[in-house]
């Protein structure tokens, strides 16, 4: 397994990083995503420790905590072999203080996800979203604070957008409070505005991306293609789908060329697909998910080998769309701007 640093921080992390939104299936949407259990969660991290993947992912609004009950006791015993990763912001209740990115609610929810990991730290800690009534400075002075209790080591956002990161990094400077070093952001061949904005602030800010859905809610799975519908019993059929839909045909004409690549490299198309992503800038490691054994080897494999320059390009031009304004202009004059993509 390859490692990376996570930003401008010395964390490093593995290129695959395992997430556990299938733990639990505690509500009607988590039951989309799957309903791991327990031994079913100890077989599967089994394998990944196996491989080299130690990152596991979670957030505590998933299933409203269960994931991470569920996460907590398949690591019992080997907590020291693995780095956590776990989130805030979102509804955890009905009380007007049981959401957002205050202190009261960071503190205690920080409190709650240990309690539930059965662990006295977590290793990264995200925002799970942005909170535009809370002062970023609240925020993090909460976050922070964490660092210095030791609950948290490294702390990190996600879904924010470009201002809302370059606020929160100019804050932390101008009062000496550990920044983000990492972001958890949407991104994959048939969703590429990320690199519009936050992959070239990443670039220059060292803030390293770790990306969730990478492969579009299973729109690139390889199971999804021309005459071929999802099958019923997979997330996006069962209403458990993440991000825009896309034009079929914009879809299928990226399928094409995973399917001919998956052909020249001995792959599978959800292989090339996220071997594609760990070759783009600041992208630090994939979070994936897997209901069941076969589908966690599938992904593994999508690490050890590269596709050639020459295939990327291809994927490149496939899945390219016109950027929105002002980045269409200033890719007009590519002199102006080092970092251009």
């Amino acid at each position: 397994m390859e490692y990376r640093q996570l930003g401008a921080s010395g964390l490093q992390i593995p290129v695959l990083s395992f997430g556990t939104a299938t733990f639990g299936g505690g509500d009607e949407f988590f039951k989309a995503w799957g309903s791991t259990d327990v031994a079913e969660a100890s077989r599967l991290i089994d394998i990944c420790l196996e491989a080299g993947v130690n990152l596991f992912d979670t957030a505590n609004v998933y299933s409203t905590g269960i994931a991470e009950e569920i996460l907590g006791k398949a690591l019992a015993g080997r907590r020291h072999d693995v780095l956590l990763s776990t989130k805030a912001t979102f509804p955890m209740g009905d009380g007007p203080n049981d959401f957002g990115s205050s202190r009261q609610h960071l503190l205690k929810a920080c409190d709650d996800s240990l309690r539930r990991l059965g662990t006295d730290h977590i290793d990264i800690y995200h925002l799970h979203g942005f909170d535009a009534r809370t002062p970023v400075e609240e925020a993090l002075r909460a976050l922070d604070d964490l660092i210095q209790s030791g609950k948290v080591r490294y702390i990190a956002c996600s879904n924010f957008s470009g201002w809302h990161l370059m606020k929160s990094l100019s804050v932390s400077e101008r009062h000496g409070w550990s920044r983000y070093v990492g972001h958890q952001v949407y991104y994959s061949l048939i969703n590429r505005e990320y690199e519009w904005e936050l992959m070239p602030l990443g670039q220059d800010q060292g803030v390293g991306a770790i990306i969730w859905s990478p492969l579009a809610s299973g729109r690139l799975s390889g199971k999804i293609r021309r005459g071929q519908p999802a099958p019923p019993e997979s997330r996006l059929q069962q209403g458990g789908g993440q991000g825009p839909d896309v034009p079929d045909e914009y879809l299928f004409g990226i399928v094409d060329v995973l399917d001919e690549l998956a052909i020249e490299t001995e792959k599978t198309v959800a292989q090339v697909a996220l071997n594609w992503l760990l070759q783009r800038p600041t992208v630090t490691s994939l979070v994936f998910g897997a209901r069941n054994e076969t589908q966690l080897r599938q992904n593994l494999g999508a690490v050890g080998w590269n596709l050639t320059p020459a295939q990327v390009a291809r994927l490149d031009a496939a899945s390219d769309t016109p950027p929105v304004y002002p980045y269409w202009h200033q890719r007009r004059f590519p002199m102006l701007k080092a970092s251009l993509l």
